[in-house]
């Protein structure tokens, strides 16, 4: 409004003169010239009480992405990532090749591809550049067959609810295994396309990934021999005869890698070959350029698309562990801590407090006034002095309502949310914004419409929840095997489940008063 263009005609300039007038018995518009600006300064902060508490056993089934492998965290020490697959039929009662064509099962190919994204070099060739992987040296993956039975609906319930698996489930997986099928040594993460020779017959190059040649006798008597058996009539059958495949993993003398992968795209190839039964002129078997009866080379797919299970195994460092066990809930804490997986949360109450010393509660004198909410900010800025810069910080973070284990309402109104997941939801959950040595220094979260809701609609002010977030653009919450309030904070978004890593933020009690965890409001008061 400070900005009136003075126009020629002076009937315009009155008009204005009078709008200016009327906005100004409106409103009293504290530090700011016209809503939505981009501010520097906030009107007023209030205080707010943070504190970090564990997280628990969380629920892992029924993902969109998965983990394998081993993560070194600089600040929360070591997590390692097991994986149980169902193994399904890609179709019901398989028929192979019959004896009289000669049928050979050459090769069965275990394939779980990286996240990536390929593109064509001058000379025609692929080239990938990977996603989601973090760290690049080597670990140990055993394979084994499972005798563990993954059911889809819980008997407690009378098979009418889904049948919920927890990341705390590791031993009890690891007590039903059977043989060991594998081990795949050194596996370290590779951008190279991998080729699969099946001699005289193809090359097959397969994306970047999990590539593991299985053993072809265990698949001939598991899979090619039972052709007509009642085991491979359905998946119902199928997958109680053949109850899938555990993947463990063992670290080797370097810290290892982990990586992020999407069970729709993994599966098992069984690359077999028969005699052709196609006839020359003569009503032969058509031969080769050497009279060899031509042979034709066939697949059959396992994949995994029934139940999948991660399991965790983590080493949080004792002090850590002390701290978000008993943490300060009357007053907040200096230090707050965030890790992905079954990792550590931080629990944020805005208001509550007397920040003026009126006597009145904040939220109750904001209410009375009324005032019309611009922007609402929370400023966490990270604790360099704990955290190892660079590439092991979390790009985003993300908070939630814990009460009803929800989004905030700033999330359903952002207009970045068709951005990639690394763009995305920005205007309400900001990126960490780095300094010149490419070090975290804070994240922005932005929640007007949330602050908004609290003072103008009553809205109950529930306790948010902050985490970790691998993809803010997945919201979904899953289970946790305990509640972390009383009687909240019952789900865990899942994009904070798949993500391995972690940070340290300042809290409200903070020694700096300028680092402290405050929210920032900017706003407009009706006279």
């Amino acid at each position: 409004m400070k900005r009136i263009q003075i126009l020629p005609k002076l009937g315009v300039v009155w008009c204005l003169i009078l709008a200016f007038a009327s906005c100004e018995e409106a409103f009293n518009t504290l530090d700011t010239d016209i809503i939505n600006q981009n501010f520097t300064r906030p009107d007023t902060v209030f205080s707010v009480k943070a504190y970090s508490k564990l997280v628990g056993p969380v629920q892992t089934n029924d993902q969109q992405t998965y983990k394998l492998g081993r993560y070194v965290d600089p600040v929360y020490g070591t997590t390692t990532a097991d994986f149980l697959g169902q193994v399904v039929l890609s179709s019901n009662s398989p028929t192979f090749p019959h004896d009289s064509l000669e049928p050979t099962l050459e090769k069965v190919i275990l394939s779980i591809p990286f996240y990536s994204d390929s593109q064509l070099d001058e000379d025609g060739n692929t080239e990938y550049t990977l996603d989601s992987i973090y760290g690049f040296s080597s670990v140990n993956i055993g394979i084994y067959e499972s005798n563990y039975f993954l059911r889809d609906f819980d008997p407690s319930t009378n098979f009418e609810e889904a049948q919920l698996y927890y990341s705390n489930q590791r031993s009890e997986f690891m007590a039903n295994l059977g043989q060991q099928l594998v081990l795949k040594e050194n596996f370290a993460p590779s951008n190279l396309a991998q080729e699969v020779i099946i001699e005289n017959l193809d090359t097959i190059s397969y994306a970047p990934g999990l590539i593991v040649e299985m053993p072809t006798d265990f698949f001939q008597e598991k899979i090619i021999d039972q052709e007509g058996e009642e085991v491979l009539i359905n998946n119902n059958n199928f997958k109680d005869y053949f109850r899938g495949l555990y993947f463990q993993v063992m670290p080797t003398t370097e810290e290892g890698n982990m990586f992020l992968f999407d069970p729709q795209d993994a599966k098992i190839t069984l690359y077999y070959s028969s005699n052709t039964t196609s006839l020359d002129d003569n009503g032969n078997q058509e031969v080769d350029d050497d009279g060899n009866i031509v042979r034709v080379l066939d697949t059959y797919d396992l994949t995994f698309t029934g139940v999948n299970v991660n399991v965790y195994d983590t080493n949080i460092p004792a002090s850590i562990l002390a701290a978000v066990t008993n943490p300060n809930t009357t007053e907040g804490e200096e230090t707050l801590y965030l890790e992905g997986g079954a990792g550590i949360a931080t629990i944020i109450d805005l208001f509550g407090g007397d920040d003026n010393q009126n006597g009145i509660d904040d939220l109750e004198e904001l209410r009375e006034r009324k005032w019309l909410v611009n922007e609402a900010n929370l400023i966490f800025y990270v604790d360099q002095d704990k955290v190892t810069g660079g590439s092991k910080e979390p790009e985003r973070i993300m908070v939630f309502d814990t009460k009803n284990n929800a989004i905030l309402a700033d999330y359903s109104i952002d207009l970045t949310s068709n951005n990639t997941p690394i763009d995305a939801i920005t205007e309400h959950l900001g990126r960490l914004e780095r300094g010149n040595d490419e070090n975290g220094d804070y994240y922005k979260i932005k929640i007007t419409s949330h602050v908004s809701n609290l003072i103008n609609r009553d809205s109950t002010n529930v306790s948010l929840g902050l985490v970790v977030s691998q993809n803010v653009s997945y919201i979904r919450f899953f289970e946790l095997q305990n509640e972390v309030l009383d009687g909240a904070f019952t789900e865990l978004p899942g994009g904070c489940i798949v993500s391995p890593e972690g940070t340290v933020l300042y809290g409200n009690r903070a020694p700096n008063p300028d680092q402290r965890l405050k929210l920032e409001l900017y706003y407009t008061e009706p006279n």
